[in-house]
């Protein structure tokens, strides 16, 4: 049998590729080694024979150089015994991960995969081996491999750092390969060389490019090592303090004095009654120490607080300041932003100065005409009225038998036109107002020559439908889904609907004039809340749930989407000059963003405990508001500077009461006049009120 050596079994572990583990301990060498005569026998030949394989098969030779034995070229002659080799070279195996084979052989042909045993019968199996330990698992051939007792041997020499072979000697002697005794003559007689008297020029060049390299800063010599400044924290105050300006020293246990003594004075020894009164007194005001007289030195008891004591003591020390910190006197009030006075920000609305009464239910929504001479409102109650914003007269009632979700004028004076949501209608009604011209204008417009759904709507006449209204004298747009608000546009021609449950067909945009409706051609990405139009431009704004969504109608492209961070968006409002914008949610938060600043919120305020339901921006004085659930609204002063680097000054102004909750409702809507600084809010308690100056 040819000898196995330590070169051998390195290569056979480099030519399988496999990661494995071994027991360490002798114990499980030894349990190996037992389990039994017989089987280990075959174990040592078959373990034998695998490494003559391997060793035919890598070309390997035995120690004289001289060729495998016979018996090993009989068995590689015989393809049936010998497993294929795979041949993939340098390939990962991981390329044959989803294929039936794992390589080819050396004729080309296709090794196909072994069938894997489940987790649970590799265990089961793993548990009755028990020579289960001197297996290891070849990837490259996709076999199993038990080693003899010889190689494991040889592995258990090579990781304690030893020879593999027992039988090495790493302490031969040394030969000696000259003889030294009786030498007449050193070894060589050559004269010595000129070299080693003369300056090296190539050591000469090479030190000019080390100092061309150092002064270029490509070579940087090493700093000195700086020594660690250390020094004892309680050390001898002397020496610590003059080395550090904010030295503090350790505070200094109290010296014992006569009381202390194991035979202190008869003066210092409290009499029993003394002992009595001090049980009665507190704990801190209580003396820690009672002197005691004892008659020798030696008869002096263990002292029974020497832990506590010692204990207090290191705390003292560990929590003593170690270095002195300068106390900075700042006054709180110097740290608030210094805000303008409420004086200053005048006119603002500040107290209630009329109501309007009428409603017997819920007011849910409210809308001031272009003039500021009338208001609309819609209520729970199924009636839309118009009051005369001065007197709180009611001039006009419309009956339509179902929640008014939302009114809003038509934005031109010279069109006193109300377009009112109710369930799935939306109902343009001619208010009646202003003279037979503009009445005459009104009622051409409200006219419609083809009373049904076939309007050029694109794909839309299954989803609407404009038709006449005879009834209030107007038109009735039928939509396929509760339309929740409507918003015109500045021109007076387009008005957008919103849809929360439309889906994709959630918003759609109207034209009065041509009466065309067509869908938004953007992809909303969420549940839509509320629209509005750009209040100079072609851009339109679309708010759902999560954030809102900045489109520019002509190129038909998305130009910005603020992300709010916010649970859930109720309403947005967009300032005059359109660069600005406050959204209100659900949780009480109003962000106010600014367009050209970035798309995250410019400044976050927490002003309502409650849902927020509306907000406003005034059109022409620097105002904003916004009303709550929790009955009340907030006004803001809010200027944008014309200075890009100046940031919109934001100063809370007022809070306006007055309103009372209703089915865990408060204010629903809140409408700037449009000319005066007036609030208008509307409640659930089915009241209106007008805040002023």
């Amino acid at each position: 049998m040819p000898k196995v050596e330590s070169s051998d079994i390195m290569k056979k572990k480099d030519s399988q590729s496999s990661n494995f583990q071994f027991r360490e301990s002798e114990d499980d060498y030894e349990d190996y080694e037992s389990s039994g005569e017989s089987d280990a026998g075959e174990t040592e030949s078959s373990g034998h024979e695998d490494l003559s394989n391997t060793e035919s098969d890598d070309g390997l030779e035995d120690e004289d150089g001289s060729e495998p034995s016979e018996a090993a070229e009989e068995s590689d002659s015989s393809e049936d015994e010998v497993a294929p080799r795979n041949t993939v070279g340098d390939i990962p195996l991981w390329f044959y991960r989803d294929e039936k084979h794992i390589g080819y052989d050396i004729a080309g042909k296709k090794i196909k995969k072994k069938e894997r045993e489940s987790k649970l019968d590799s265990f089961l199996a793993n548990v009755d081996d028990s020579r289960n330990w001197a297996k290891l698992y070849d990837e490259l051939e996709d076999e199993e491999i038990e080693l003899t007792k010889e190689e494991i041997r040889h592995v258990h020499r090579l990781i304690q750092g030893k020879a593999p072979h027992g039988e090495f000697d790493p302490y031969a002697p040394y030969v000696d390969w000259f003889k030294w005794d009786d030498a007449k003559h050193p070894l060589s007689n050559a004269p010595e060389p000129k070299r080693r008297f003369i300056p090296s020029k190539w050591e000469a060049k090479m030190v000019l490019r080390y100092i061309a390299a150092i002064r270029a800063g490509l070579l940087k010599p090493d700093e000195p090592k700086e020594e660690p400044n250390f020094y004892l924290l309680w050390g001898n105050e002397s020496t610590s303090a003059e080395r550090h300006l904010s030295y503090i020293p350790a505070p200094k246990p109290k010296l014992p004095g006569h009381e202390e003594s194991y035979n202190p004075s008869p003066e210092f020894i409290p009499t029993q009654e003394e002992i009595n009164s001090y049980q009665l007194m507190d704990e801190e005001d209580r003396p820690k120490f009672i002197p005691k007289s004892i008659s020798s030195l030696r008869a002096i008891p263990a002292y029974e607080n020497a832990v506590k004591d010692s204990f207090e003591r290191c705390l003292d020390l560990y929590l003593c300041p170690r270095v002195r910190k300068k106390r900075l006197n700042i006054d709180p009030e110097s740290l608030k932003p210094k805000l303008p006075s409420r004086r200053d920000l005048r006119p603002y609305p500040v107290t209630c100065y009329l109501e309007y009464r009428g409603h017997k239910g819920a007011v849910m929504s409210i809308s001031v005409e272009a003039s500021g001479q009338w208001i609309a409102s819609g209520s729970t109650d199924g009636t839309i009225r118009i009051w005369e914003v001065e007197t709180g007269r009611c001039l006009k009632v419309w009956e339509f038998g179902e929640t008014v979700r939302s009114v809003s004028w038509n934005p031109l004076p010279e069109l006193p036109i109300l377009a009112v949501s109710v369930e799935q209608d939306v109902f343009l009604i001619n208010t009646g107002l202003g003279n037979e011209e503009v009445q005459k204008k009104v009622k051409e417009l409200l006219s419609l020559e083809r009373p049904t759904s076939q309007v050029e709507s694109g794909d839309l006449p299954s989803i609407l439908s404009w038709l006449q209204d005879n009834k209030y004298g107007g038109l009735k747009l039928r939509h396929f889904k509760t339309v929740a608000s409507v918003e015109w546009h500045r021109k007076g021609d387009y008005f957008s609907t919103v849809m929360p449950a439309g889906e994709s067909r959630a918003i759609l945009i109207h034209r009065l004039s041509d009466k065309l409706t067509q869908r938004l051609p953007f992809k909303l990405r969420g549940l839509p809340v509320t629209s509005v139009f750009h209040p100079t431009r072609s851009i339109f704004f679309a708010s759902t749930k999560k954030n809102v969504r900045v489109y520019n109608l002509q190129q038909q492209k998305l130009i910005k989407t603020l992300e709010t961070g916010l649970r859930e968006i109720s309403s947005i409002a967009v300032h005059p000059a359109g660069d600005n914008i406050i959204v209100g949610s659900k949780e009480g938060k109003l962000c106010w963003f600014d367009m050209d600043l970035s798309s995250k919120p410019f400044r976050i305020l927490k002003c309502h405990p409650k849902d927020i339901n509306n907000v406003a921006f005034h059109r022409s004085y620097p105002l904003f508001a916004s009303c709550s659930d929790d009955c009340t609204a907030y006004v803001f002063h809010g200027t944008v500077y014309s200075d890009l680097n100046q940031n919109p000054l934001i100063v809370p102004l007022e809070i306006l009461r007055g309103h009372t909750g209703s089915n865990g409702r408060g204010v629903l809507d809140c409408k700037f006049h449009p000319r005066q600084p007036w609030l208008f809010t509307a409640g659930a308690d089915s009241h209106i009120k007008l805040y002023c100056h």
